[in-house]
């Protein structure tokens, strides 16, 4: 799970002071923790809104618990004979558990973490049968000591080979020993590439859901299609779309501000997706983007993970909100039907970049073009149910009605059964095509920047005919 430089050497140092913390009295008051309430916060489809709550940062009192189904407390870490180091911040896991538990949301411990890059705990503690035995006892006590509902392994990473073989009979004799005392097994893993085949897929089996760490990769960081693209190779795989979980950062890369500091900054960051603060260009999420991946998680995954609750702001510009106004109904419907019937959003192309109309401007003729995706009226587009592609009250247009390569896009007043502002599109290979033409939509020159045209091309593979409909 991702931190910044001074929050884990933060998390060093409370960890080594948590061994005075820890007392009987601690574990006495723990034990009288309520069960979960019978009123447990559920979202519509089941969707899950998961939140992680660090030890060092954050308060129990400021969590909008009425808006998140769960909540996991990072982190505890293990030893490497499969024993438990002493918590970090033990009252602050008690009253969590209670106020969660208080209104319905269910709270699971986080076992592991970034931890500087060292694994070699778990390594070690899954590598016998004893290690894992112990390990699974420590936990589970651990649970029942807190009242909690479930545990999230965040092993950063078990490589492939022995290392996620040894990491797949650890989760097997975790999920057999939570669920048969009724608790959730899930597991925090990375987005993508080679390290993610150190999970391996029968764990998808034993696991409630995975928690896809969507983030700290992309360029923008974390932006739509690099996201998207994280949780649909995880898919690829095998996992189920209900047990993917997509990860969304509360926090900029390259320097890691949270993004209540951006906000504090400046109101509008929390439209935006990337800012420059002191000469530095800070990516991130901000309401429109979190807003779209909540929206496609609901057509085709499980659910939304966000890292982490204390870097989220509160009324109006709140994330954590923005995630429960969508999956609730708000400003784009999530009842609405999938891509090609209706849905309302943005559409991203070739480096994450929008489809905009070029200075907003309704009048026919406009150009249709690239531009950084800024939640604007520009790049809200509604996909019908009658083939077009809407945006400021127009279409989606060819120009002239011409068929050749090279031909511009623009916006025109809809007209009814009109050829030229039909459009069909193909889940699997992402290609927008004309069917007057055979065509596909496709950004000039294979450019990405900012006022790249949009144009009709013969369909083919490259990046730059592949779009993601909201």
């Amino acid at each position: 799970m991702s931190e910044s430089s001074q929050q884990r050497v933060r998390r060093g140092r409370w960890a080594a002071a948590a061994v005075a913390l820890v007392t009987a009295a601690a574990g006495a008051t723990a034990a009288l923790l309520p069960a979960t309430s019978a009123n447990a916060v559920v979202l519509p489809n089941n969707f899950k809104s998961v939140g992680y709550m660090p030890s060092w940062a954050g308060s129990v009192g400021s969590i909008q618990f009425s808006k998140l189904t769960h909540i996991n407390y990072a982190f505890a870490l293990p030893n490497s004979n499969g024993t438990l180091q002493a918590l970090d911040n033990p009252s602050k896991l008690s009253s969590l558990v209670s106020s969660a538990h208080a209104n319905g949301v269910k709270v699971s411990i986080a076992v592991g973490g970034w931890n500087d890059g060292n694994d070699s705990g778990f390594e070690s503690l899954a590598a016998s049968s004893g290690g894992r035995t112990t390990f699974v006892n420590s936990v589970m006590g651990l649970v029942n000591q807190y009242g909690l509902d479930g545990v999230d392994i965040d092993w950063e990473y078990p490589d492939p080979g022995t290392s996620g073989s040894n990491y797949a009979l650890l989760m097997q004799q975790l999920s057999t020993t939570l669920h048969n005392n009724g608790k959730l097994l899930t597991a925090a893993v990375v987005s993508e590439g080679n390290t993610a085949n150190g999970v391996p897929t029968s764990v998808f089996g034993y696991v409630d859901w995975l928690n896809i760490m969507a983030y700290d990769g992309g360029s923008p960081h974390a932006n739509y299609n690099w996201s998207i693209n994280a949780v649909n190779f995880w898919k690829g795989r095998g996992l189920p779309a209900s047990k993917a979980v997509l990860g969304v950062p509360f926090y900029s890369r390259p320097t890691y501000y949270t993004y209540s500091q951006l906000v504090a900054m400046d109101p509008a960051n929390a439209n935006r997706d990337c800012v420059t603060v002191n000469g530095s260009q800070e990516c991130y999420n901000g309401i429109p983007t979190i807003k779209a991946k909540t929206q496609w998680a609901m057509a085709n995954a499980g659910g939304i993970m966000n890292w982490e609750l204390s870097q989220d702001t509160t009324g109006s510009t709140s994330l954590v909100s923005a995630i429960y106004d969508t999956v609730m109904g708000g400003s784009q419907p999530p009842s609405s039907p999938p891509p090609g019937g209706g849905r309302t959003g943005r559409i991203t192309g070739i480096g994450g970049k929008c489809v905009d109309v070029a200075a907003a401007s309704s009048a026919n003729g406009t150009a249709v073009q690239l531009y950084t995706c800024n939640g604007t009226t520009a790049q809200t587009w509604t996909v019908g149910t009658d083939g077009t592609i809407r945006a400021l009250g127009k279409c989606l247009d060819v120009t002239g009605g011409a068929t050749a390569d090279g031909t511009k896009i623009q916006i025109w007043d809809c007209t009814a059964s009109n050829a030229n502002q039909q459009w069909t599109y193909n889940s699997s290979t992402q290609r927008l095509t004309n069917p007057k033409s055979g065509k596909c939509l496709d950004a000039t020159g294979q450019s990405s920047a900012d006022g790249t045209r949009l144009q009709i091309w013969s369909c083919n593979t490259q990046a730059n005919q592949k779009w993601i409909l909201p």
